[in-house]
């Protein structure tokens, strides 16, 4: 199995994950061709610099002509400029429309346009070109419209979704309130939807993660200091391994911790594996004494799995539900495997006040979890819903059809090590068989059955 493993010995950045994938040998053509696909004002300026002694691929993002900077330089410089300190966020900060536009406030930059929701005005250092912001409905509709694969869009979604939820939980908003300032969501754009493009490229079948160092200090930005890793990047990084090897830094942003919490499939240490090449990306900043990089390691799993047992992950959504007709739940159950959802079940539990109830449980594909929340909102009566990606492992099948003598049956056969381990009728087809031609469901059964191991097929 070839994997890549992720080493966030000096946090991770968008831009710096963009760096390692280029520098592993993703064409930064196929970069730069994404970002020209999205049509929205930038472009990418790639450079081999040093960070320490170590050679590196950087990655710049230009909007409309200025470079996106981390926040706290982006601050100092604005300091420089107005020749007097002022902190970000204070009301009475002075704006310079003839200054450039702040292209990386913060990574991840958002502005509540909902008042009443923020419970104050929201302010910003500068007027920004679109004043409310990109919502998440329009950013879905400018990726949706870009020249990619389907399965890189699904995945970019996913992380600008597990960003503006984690924004949302910070804020007490919900996720269709919080809106990416112009500029911020142009280099928030680029690092993510490359991000999705560059891990398909890579072609591996896992990407493992290393523990995260993420900085220590406090960072500046649009909405004040805040203590590093910033609210949103901690929310992000919830069950993740982190650590902080004193640097008095942001070294883990919102958007790196986004990429990681969706592309990852596990945080471990280096795993067994044969190495065929490295890759190390870097960041704005360079540190006397710790080169700030993060390497991407690809190579070939020296796990023996046998090669009929597929690995994926899959999220699981669970929901206790005390006070819903029965009726609805099996609708429920049938909805949900007809949107797409891996698996659905319900147990009988006993709930709080000693009331029985149902645990709801879908399974369903990382890049669908947002939906089946939807879902399991619009159509229980839940006030929660869980969510936890676990890894799946899956025996190889195949589908071979008996000709009974009421019609086709499918079956469905599985196999580990070329030996055959499950094989089953398909519930569907005997059904649609015995209701149309009036005859018993375990007679068809057993008829397809008998007809699968005497070989006729």
């Amino acid at each position: 199995m070839r994997i890549a493993y992720l080493d966030c010995f000096s946090g991770v950045s968008g831009d710096m994950f963009m760096g390692a994938l280029v520098d592993a040998g993703v064409p930064a053509l196929l970069f730069e061709q994404t970002v020209a696909a999205l049509n929205i004002g930038a472009r990418l300026e790639i450079s081999r610099v040093q960070r320490n002694g170590i050679s590196a691929t950087k990655v710049d993002v230009y909007s409309n002509g200025e470079k996106d900077l981390p926040r706290e330089m982006y601050w100092e410089q604005q300091t420089r400029q107005s020749g007097h300190s002022h902190h970000p966020g204070d009301a009475h900060s002075h704006a310079h429309p003839h200054e450039p536009q702040p292209v990386a406030l913060l990574e991840h930059n958002y502005a509540l346009q909902n008042s009443a929701a923020a419970g104050a005005e929201t302010t910003s250092p500068r007027p920004v070109p679109h004043e409310h912001g990109r919502g998440l409905i329009e950013i879905r509709g400018i990726i949706g419209k870009a020249a990619i694969s389907e399965a890189a869009k699904k995945t970019a979604i996913v992380i600008f979704e597990a960003l503006g939820t984690a924004e949302a939980k910070i804020h007490g908003t919900d996720i269709e309130h919080i809106h990416f300032h112009e500029v911020g969501a142009v280099d928030a754009m680029v690092d993510i939807v490359c991000a999705a493009v560059g891990a398909e490229a890579l072609g591996v079948d896992e990407i493992v993660c290393s523990p995260l160092n993420v900085g220590g200090g406090t960072v500046k930005c649009a909405h004040g200091t805040l203590p590093v890793p910033a609210p949103a990047t901690l929310e992000l990084l919830k069950n993740a391994p982190l650590y902080s090897s004193g640097i008095q830094a942001e070294l883990v942003t919102p958007t790196g911790a986004a990429i990681v919490k969706t592309l990852a499939t596990r945080f471990a240490p280096f795993p067994a594996m044969k190495v065929e090449k490295a890759g190390y990306g870097a960041g704005t900043r360079d540190f006397a004494g710790h080169a700030n990089v993060v390497r991407l390691t690809i190579g070939e799993s020296q796990q023996k799995l046998s090669s009929d047992i597929s690995q994926s992950t899959i999220t699981v959504l669970e929901a206790n539900i005390d006070d819903l007709n029965p009726q609805i739940f099996g609708y429920v159950i049938d909805r949900f495997l007809q949107e797409g959802a891996l698996d659905v079940f319900g147990m009988p539990v006993q709930m709080k006040k000693n009331r029985p109830g149902m645990l709801l449980t879908v399974l369903c594909r990382p890049a669908d979890a947002a939906k089946f929340t939807h879902l399991i909102f619009a159509e229980t009566t839940t006030l929660g819903v869980r969510q936890r990606d676990e890894r799946r492992q899956a025996l190889a099948r195949e589908w071979v059809t008996v000709i009974t003598r009421w019609g086709d049956v499918r079956l469905k056969v599985a196999s580990m090590n070329g030996d055959i381990t499950n094989y089953a009728p398909e519930y569907e087809d005997c059904r649609r068989i015995a209701t149309e031609r009036h005859v018993p469901l375990k007679a068809v059964l057993q008829e397809a059955l008998r007809l699968y191991l005497n070989g006729q097929r």
